[in-house]
């Protein structure tokens, strides 16, 4: 049966976690010790929060039990005060399982719990300290209320480095027996973003066709915007060609068949590496935050793409201007 690479390579020790030395290193204290204190792991998506909760767990517990004394919740599944009481509290009342002292439950999202809930799970947290221990992961640490920031020892996991995403990617594409050119690897981290997981599904679902995989088939797989289109587009609307610069819209949106909010996420990378003076920038970035608003409460998003277009004309116009002697 195939799998999922997120899964089939997913870490099993601290020690093989991507890009998070640091963390690791202090994890593994707390396992040498054979203890730790409710610990908070916060950061974006991808960057190895429930990977080091389940490497942690099987490394405390060792690989035949682990199972049985780690419990994992997401909260943006169930995020009322029930779960709480309910579930969360039936297992953390419970004695832990062989000659473990402690139970580790992994609330994940735990930002996307309720307030109500939260002081809930402090007082949990509270009660049954000596029978289990709590690792909550969210992605905003300031949605997590003081009493339970307080109670625990905080992580803050970073965007992957470049190198060691494409470390690991060169290692799984050798494992799968891949064709992989370099540029091939650089498209799949830029598009990462320092997103691990995405990075590990972009490579699968290139490696679906069965072909070399280069810079052209990471983009056209993913269906994701190519730096070059969105430079190109840019530059035409700079120079003052706004209908041709339309045209190149259209056949973004539905040659490509791009969603807008991606490509207002390609231009606003695109940016920064404009040869455009910074207060340039300044303004168009200001205006793209007033356009992503607006797509999100609702406006139509060729209407306000073409606004973003007429924005960069202008700014071109009056760049050219201020050149004349």
């Amino acid at each position: 049966m195939k799998e999922v690479w997120i899964e089939k390579y997913r870490p099993l020790k601290l020690a093989d976690v991507v890009g998070q030395g640091d963390i690791t290193e202090r994890l593994s204290a707390y396992v040498k010790q054979g203890n730790l204190p409710h610990l908070l792991f916060a950061g974006r998506a991808g960057v190895g929060k429930t990977t080091s909760a389940i490497a942690t767990a099987r490394e405390l517990f060792g690989d035949k039990h682990w199972q049985m004394n780690f419990q994992e919740f997401n909260a943006s599944d169930e995020r009322g005060i029930e779960v709480v009481r309910q579930k969360i509290k039936d297992f953390a009342r419970t004695a832990p399982m062989g000659d473990s002292q402690f139970k580790i439950i992994f609330l994940d999202e735990a930002d996307a719990l309720t307030n109500d809930a939260q002081a809930a799970l402090r007082r949990t947290m509270e009660r049954f300290t000596k029978t289990c221990r709590f690792i909550l992961s969210c992605n905003y640490s300031s949605k997590i209320i003081e009493p339970i920031q307080s109670r625990c020892a905080v992580f803050r996991f970073r965007p992957i480095p470049k190198e060691p995403m494409e470390g690991y990617l060169r290692r799984i594409a050798k494992e799968e027996g891949l064709k992989v050119k370099d540029d091939g690897i650089a498209a799949i981290v830029y598009l990462a973003q320092g997103d691990l997981r995405r990075a590990t599904n972009a490579l699968q679902v290139a490696a679906a066709t069965g072909q070399v995989i280069d810079e052209d088939l990471v983009y056209e797989a993913t269906s994701a915007v190519h730096p070059d289109e969105t430079r190109e587009l840019l530059m035409t609307a700079l120079s003052g060609d706004f209908i041709k610069a339309r045209k190149k819209l259209d056949a973004m949106l539905i040659e490509g068949g791009l969603a807008g909010e991606d490509i207002l996420r390609a231009v606003h990378r695109a940016i920064f590496d404009l040869g455009i003076e910074d207060r340039d920038k300044v303004r168009l970035v200001d205006k793209l935050a007033e356009i992503d608003f607006r797509m999100v409460e609702g406006s139509t998003e060729r209407i306000q793409l073409e606004s973003m277009l007429a924005q960069f004309v202008l700014v071109g116009s009056e760049a050219k201007g201020s050149k004349k002697p």
